[in-house]
C-alpha cells in the first residue's frame, strides 16, 4: 500500500509537466515562458520555439510519471534512472530552443 501511494504522489508531480507542455505547445502559449526566454524570439519563429518547449516539458513529464509507475514494482532506486534520461533530454532540447530561436539562453 505504501508503494502505491508513492507511485500516486510522484505521478502526480508530472501532471503540471503535461499540462504546462500541452498548453505551450499545442495552444503556443509563449507566455507561460519567462519574458527574458522568449525576447529575442521572432514571430515567425514562434511556433518552431513553443513546439520545442513544449515537447521538452511534456518528455519531462512523462518521465516523472513513468518512473512514479515504475517505484511500485521496483524496490531499487533504478527507476529514478528513466525520470533522468528524460529530464537531461527534456533539459537538452529546451537549452537547444534557447540557442536556436533565443539566441542564448537568456
Amino acid at each position: 500500500m505504501k508503494d502505491f501511494i508513492i507511485a500516486i504522489l510522484i505521478s502526480a508531480c508530472g501532471l503540471p509537466f503535461l499540462f504546462m507542455g500541452y498548453l505551450i505547445w499545442i495552444r503556443e502559449r509563449i507566455d507561460l515562458i519567462h519574458d527574458y526566454h522568449h525576447t529575442k524570439v521572432k514571430e515567425s519563429d514562434r511556433k518552431e520555439y513553443t513546439a520545442v518547449m513544449g515537447k521538452a516539458a511534456i518528455l519531462i513529464g512523462v518521465g516523472i510519471i513513468l518512473s512514479g509507475v515504475l517505484c511500485t514494482g521496483m524496490h531499487s532506486g533504478k527507476y529514478g534512472v528513466i525520470f533522468g534520461i528524460s529530464f537531461a533530454a527534456g533539459l537538452i532540447m529546451m537549452i537547444h530552443a534557447q540557442l536556436k530561436y533565443n539566441h542564448g539562453i537568456f
